[in-house]
Order: structure tokens, then sequence, then C-alpha cells
């Protein structure tokens, strides 16, 4: 792992990045309904290749300080964030009180994975 960065900080960074490029991957092309299926999956793919090479490091790196299920649970709170500015910025769908509730109560569940009850 790199040592110009923290090693608690670096993973969740490298998942943050991992997770714009996903997005754009899953979600870019609803903006371009008009392409054809075949060029937005291939599309997709190329813009997934480069999430992969963020987000398997990321995740054997994370490893050494984190557990499986905690960057798991930070993949998904990362993975909200970003779907959330994505859709607001990009897509221009507004987010709801039913949203931020829904986040909320991920949020929650994160604390409970995280939490020493020891």
């Amino acid at each position: 792992m790199p040592t110009f960065i923290s090693p608690y900080v670096l993973p969740i960074l490298m998942l943050f990045a991992s997770n714009v490029f996903m997005t754009f991957a899953w979600y870019g092309h609803l903006k371009f309904k008009s392409s054809a299926l075949p060029l937005v999956i291939m599309v997709s793919w190329g813009i997934a290749f480069f999430e992969y090479w963020l987000a398997v490091p990321a995740n054997r790196w994370g490893s050494a300080i984190y557990s499986a299920a905690q960057l798991k649970t930070i993949q998904e709170v990362i993975t909200l964030i970003v779907f959330a500015g994505f859709s607001i910025l990009y897509l221009k769908e507004p987010l709801g009180w039913n949203h931020a509730l829904g986040f909320a109560f991920i949020a929650l569940g994160a604390f409970f994975i995280f939490h020493k009850w020891s």
C-alpha cells in the first residue's frame, strides 16, 4: 500500500473514485436513450474497467485495516453519496424526503457495523 496517505483514508478515497466511474457506467447512459443498447453496454464496460482498477486495490489494501463487512458498508455509504450527487447534478432528478430518510436508516446500519460493542 502506498505510504503517502493514511491507510485508513486511502481505501475510502479510492472507493469514492471507483464509485464515480461505476455510477457513470451504470446510469450515465440514461441521458443517451437514443443510443443503441450494444453500444451503451460496451461503453459501460469500458468505464467499469477503470472502476475495477480502483476498487480492487482499495479493497485489498483496505482489508489490512477494515473487516470485509466494514469495507462493504463503506462502499454502500459512498455509493449512496455519489449516486445522490449524480442524480441531482447529472440527471437533474431531485431527491425527496423519503430518499433522505432511507439514507439515514442506512447510516444507522453503518453505525451498528462500525460500533465497538465490547
